[in-house]
């Protein structure tokens, strides 16, 4: 069985890519020292470029992925009860005819 790191605290995660970004030093260096992999490091710091404007043309913000995530959880519920209904609907048409 795989072992899981729990996540980073997120006050954690701001302080690592403050540390990048103003350091000068590369992102496997600061891991190195920080004890965390090079691609989580390197995901936070692309994810805050994009949170600030300064991501590639197109990229959703980590508010605009939540409201995508919850919108789509909407539409599935939405379309599971209208099938329900439907289902509902045949149910007494045939029982009244």
């Amino acid at each position: 069985m795989s072992k899981t790191n729990p996540p980073y605290p997120v006050p954690f995660r701001v302080e690592a890519v403050a540390l990048v970004q103003t350091s000068g030093k590369s992102i496997p260096v600061v891991a190195r020292e920080l004890g965390v992999s090079e691609q989580a490091l390197r995901t936070w710091v692309k994810r805050t470029d994009i949170d600030t404007g300064q991501g590639p043309p197109g990229a959703l913000t980590s508010e605009e992925r939540a409201e995508l995530t919850r919108l789509r959880r909407q539409v599935r519920v939405l379309e599971q009860e209208r099938e329900i209904l439907k289902k509902a609907a045949a149910f007494f048409a045939k029982e009244t005819s």
